[in-house]
Formats: C-alpha cells, structure tokens, sequence
C-alpha cells in the first residue's frame, strides 16, 4: 500500500475509532502529515486531557504516552511502538532518585518531563524546556535537584545563580552529539542566520546561540522574527512544520547526527495496527499516577516569564 492510501486508510479508521491522533514534532514528515495536532510532549498530553476523543493514538515515544495515561487516566492511550522509548528518560531510575533524595534531604526535585511515570512520582514538581526556568524560580527551596538532563540543568543554573543546583548526569544523546565545530562552521557559511537551540545541548553549543528556547518556542521565534534564514539546533523532525509555516525561510540543520532513533521508529503501518487493534495500552499503576500528577499539576500551576 502506498503512503497515501495508508494515510487516508489511518485517517478514516481514526475517526470510526473516535482516536486522536498526536504527533510529537520529531516525529517522521508522513506522521506529522496525518497528525490531528503536532507539538511538544506536553502540550500534546494536555490535548489528550482535553480532547473529547476517547481513544488517543500518541506518536512520540514511552515517557509521552504515560504522560498522557497520567491526565487522562480515563481515555485509551495507545503508543504504536512500544519499543519507542528515550535513553535520558532511562538514565534515572526512582530508586536511584530516592537515594539522591536521601543525600539533599533539604533540596527540591525538578524532574524534565522527559522522565518515567515512577520518577515523576519521586519528584516534588515538573518541568518542560520552555517553562524550566520559570519552575525553578517559583520554587522556594534554595537547593535543587535537577533531574535528568545535566545539560538542561546546567542551563537552568545559569539563570537562577541565587540556587545552588545539583545535576543528574543524565543527557539526550542526540542533541548531546551537537560539536561546536559544526555551528561555527554552519554560522561561517550562513552569516545572515540566526542561531536557534534547544537546551538539551550542552553549554558550550548554548553559549553560541542567538536564541535558547524548546521546540515550541523555535516555531514562535522563527515566525516572529524578521530574519529569513536559521541554523537549528535540535532534532530534524522540527523541519516539517518550521518549512510549512514559514514556506518563504530557510531552515539549515548544522549536523547529521541530529536524528532520534526512537522517535523515527514510528512508521505509518504500525499507526495502522495500533487503530486496528488498540495496543499497545499505555497505563500507569493508579498509586503512582496520582503522585506523578501531582508533580505535573504544579508545574502546569506555575505562570511562564
């Protein structure tokens, strides 16, 4: 079959399924293509909460689809690859993060997003790239333990200096890659451009950079801003959408090894199986679910800068 008799075949079981169907944006272009909404992963678990849609077919990987099993514990949340996962989100465990706990009985934990339902139910409160900074200022607590990206936490510290910040040594792999060689290489051959980066990068990439911000923000601050040409610095799925709302830009990827296996793993024949079948089921053990909503619910409680 081809890709767009599979498109329309998942398009028409989706709405005899009543299924929403989500894609995150690194998701591959024909995934995106068929995609109800695209978008970060919470912005899309916050639409599965809304939706009125009682089935929600969630492209992304395993940490997205328990999100959306954590605030709509009452929809059919389907992942179409169980075996799409992210190996920051495996790098922390909640054993390992109740020890760490043990060690700053004092400090306060603010767990990324990019986490498992069990971590965030060891943690006291959320946060996503684009609101990082605005959560770790809200917090009292004069120490914090920043889990699990060392480079986003690395970041948050640099803006709240008042906090003394403890990293987890976890770290995205893909965007960890990103030398700073090739943005200097990038900016040589594009000096008209602007330089757009995601805080999963490490500090010496963020220290080039004209704007730091999630994905979410780079589609904001490519269509705002006047300039008609941007090296991007995260994963290429971003593409799809930077090139349809901005057709007349030029975006430029500054290095190959910006590509997430796991999120290219989502093919439009498993969206198919999964509408067919409705498996594989995401579902969160109710203990841990009310625990890890709780630390969601206060984030999405704190208002942005």
């Amino acid at each position: 079959m081809n890709q767009d008799k599979l498109q329309q075949q998942i398009k028409q079981l989706a709405a005899e399924k009543n299924a929403l169907l989500i894609a995150h944006n690194y998701e591959r272009d024909e995934i995106q293509e068929i995609a109800d909404i695209t978008g970060d992963s919470l912005a899309l678990s916050i639409e599965a909460k809304n939706t009125d849609k009682q089935v929600i077919v969630f492209c992304g990987v395993h940490f997205m689809a328990e999100s959306a099993a954590i605030l709509a514990p009452d929809k059919i949340v389907v992942l179409p690859r169980a075996d799409a996962g992210c190996p920051m989100a495996d790098m922390v465990t909640a054993d390992g993060l109740k020890t760490l706990k043990k060690q700053h009985p004092d400090a306060t934990v603010v767990t990324y997003v990019n986490s498992s339902a069990a971590v965030k139910a060891e943690s006291d409160i959320c946060c996503t790239s684009s609101n990082a900074v605005s959560v770790a200022r809200s917090v009292k607590a004069k120490k914090l333990l920043l889990v699990p990206d060392r480079n986003l936490g690395r970041y948050i510290a640099s803006q709240v200096p008042e906090k003394e910040c403890i990293c987890w040594d976890g770290y995205c792999p893909t965007h960890d890659q990103l030398k700073v060689a090739e943005i200097k290489q990038a900016k040589a051959e594009n000096p008209d451009a602007l330089f757009m980066v995601h805080p999963e990068c490490q500090p010496e990439i963020l220290e080039l950079a004209d704007h730091i911000c999630s994905t979410s923000g780079m589609y904001e601050f490519a269509a705002k801003t006047p300039a008609e040409k941007f090296i991007v610095g995260t994963e290429n799925g971003i593409l799809w959408r930077l090139r349809k709302e901005n057709p007349t830009k030029q975006f430029i990827m500054p290095s190959q090894c910006l590509v997430c296996p796991d999120m290219k793993l989502t093919r439009l024949e498993d969206v198919l199986q999964c509408l067919e079948t409705l498996e594989p089921r995401i579902t969160v053990a109710e203990d841990i679910r009310i625990k890890a909503k709780q630390a969601l619910d206060k984030m999405l409680a704190v208002p942005r800068d």
